[in-house]
């Protein structure tokens, strides 16, 4: 009985060995998606900085520590050209901010942000709309009413394009060919 527990605890070792995540490819893995990650502005900026936090602490988990110093750079690093004076400010302090000082202040920097674009969306909406009533309404009075185009069948009922009489078409006119001739242009085929 015992020679068949030692057969399955190295039956079940050997079987954890095979399937363990190799702890470097984790590390890379996750280091990488920390590195890589980008805040596109859609999401909540806290949770996203939380996200990048969360990646922080499985890396340490895993033996590999991050300060929360490196961390503030990386967040800082991965926000879009919108929170580029936010940096310059950071930049052009003395002290560092940990991090949740860091998300605080983000959080206030995506309120603003937001506020200046309702803003200037609704400056823009508003604007916009004037100069286009303004200008159907002096377009309106300077021109001429346009000339309203006939309809093909019109044409073939009208007669001739180049002499205006009825009867015959433009292919089949006398004055036309006499023209086309005079000024060295090729004839054109007969038609029945």
């Amino acid at each position: 009985m015992s020679s068949d527990i030692a057969i399955a605890k190295a039956f079940l070792q050997d079987l954890e060995k095979r399937f363990a995540k190799s702890e470097k490819s984790e590390i890379g893995t996750l280091l990488a998606s920390l590195v890589s990650m980008r805040y596109k502005g859609k999401d909540n900026i806290r949770e996203y900085i939380m996200e990048m936090s969360h990646l922080a602490s499985r890396l340490k988990a895993l033996k590999l520590d991050l300060s929360e110093d490196l961390l503030v750079h990386l967040v800082l690093i991965s926000l879009p050209p919108q929170f580029n004076r936010f940096k310059v400010s950071y930049n052009c302090q003395k002290e560092t901010w940990s991090l949740n000082e860091l998300i605080s202040h983000c959080v206030q920097e995506e309120e603003r942000l937001k506020q200046d674009k309702t803003e200037s969306a609704h400056y823009a909406s508003t604007s916009k709309d004037k100069r286009k009533k303004r200008k159907d309404k002096e377009a309106a009075d300077t021109q001429p009413p346009k000339k309203q185009r006939k309809n093909p069948s019109d044409f073939q009922s009208s007669g001739c394009f180049s002499c205006g009489s009825d009867g015959h078409m433009k292919k089949q006119c006398s004055n036309y060919h006499a023209w086309r001739a005079k000024k060295g242009l090729p004839g054109l085929p007969k038609t029945k």
